[in-house]
């Protein structure tokens, strides 16, 4: 009875896993099939490289996709140079530096944080972020590309934290000992021997806050201006790809070039949240590798 018990438990974890590919799998397809139609009418170079994105011109729609594209690669870094640093440090002072009182008092916090709704942090770059930036820095508008890294930021920290203080505490203590007793100090130990140690975790952790960054649609929408144009720095307004298939699929009439071109955009953005997880798997093996 207990061997039936175990056979149709280990056939039900099987089809659960097997589902999410399948899901998975025609997501993708869906994507793909719609997102190709596009290429019916507008050229796959024309798309990737395309400067202007106009579906409603009165002259010609322009279905150009590199604005978009280079918007969201330039929000998405700005927050990841803000949040990878503190987070891993925040980790690191967590779980080697912190007293207990500390941590139990930051570690709630912290996943409070995870859980503020990101059309909460939209409001908090209206009316607080924006005019800061407005005033400080002497620009036209707040709403540009770096109040969208500064939330952004905010968004991805939880994750990169909680995944770094886990790798940072997995790290064997005998490490730890032997560093001590070469006679290296606590923090020359931490830096030199308990980060190094954990290196697979704490790239696992950054990835994951990346695709956090890289596919949050409300709050770059609500701050980041989405103005239609090329940036070229983090004060420039800017539209992402998520922020276009939010403002524009609502209105758009189905089976047209411009449905099409929103699928398309979504294929894209779709390839590449799998290209930074891939490499993330990839050079996360390669450490791993290394120190065993």
């Amino acid at each position: 009875m207990r061997d039936r018990v175990n056979r149709l438990m280990a056939l039900i974890i099987q089809a659960c896993a097997l589902s999410s590919v399948l899901v998975l799998m025609g997501i993708f397809l869906m994507l793909l099939i719609n997102g190709a139609m596009l290429f019916k009418e507008v050229s796959v170079f024309d798309f990737l490289t395309g400067m202007t994105w106009n579906p409603g011109a009165f002259d010609g729609p322009a279905y150009g996709a590199l604005s978009l594209i280079w918007s969201t690669i330039l929000v998405t870094i700005g927050a990841m140079l803000m949040a990878i640093p503190l987070g891993i440090a925040m980790a690191a002072f967590m779980s080697e530096v912190a007293p207990r009182f500390w941590r139990n008092l930051l570690k709630p916090l912290i996943e409070l944080l995870a859980g503020i709704p990101s059309v909460v942090l939209g409001f908090i770059g209206i009316e607080l972020i924006g005019p800061l930036l407005q005033k400080y820095l002497g620009l036209s508008t707040g709403f540009n590309a770096l109040n969208g890294s500064i939330l952004l930021c905010l968004m991805a920290l939880p994750t990169i934290i909680s995944l770094s203080e886990e790798a940072i505490r997995a790290v064997p203590f005998s490490f730890k000992e032997a560093s001590y007793g070469l006679g290296a100090g606590k923090w020359e130990t931490l830096i030199k021997v308990t980060l190094p140690a954990c290196t697979s975790g704490l790239i696992a952790s950054s990835m994951l806050g990346l695709g956090r960054a890289l596919g949050e649609t409300m709050t770059v929408l609500m701050v980041t201006g989405n103005a239609l144009q090329f940036p070229h720095g983090f004060y420039d307004s800017v539209r992402t790809l998520t922020s276009t298939i939010a403002i524009e699929l609502g209105e758009v009439a189905s089976g047209t070039t411009h449905y099409f071109a929103l699928f398309a955009v979504a294929s894209l953005l779709f390839c590449l949240c799998l290209i930074i997880n891939i490499a993330a798997e990839a050079i996360a093996a390669k450490f791993r590798y290394r120190q065993t």
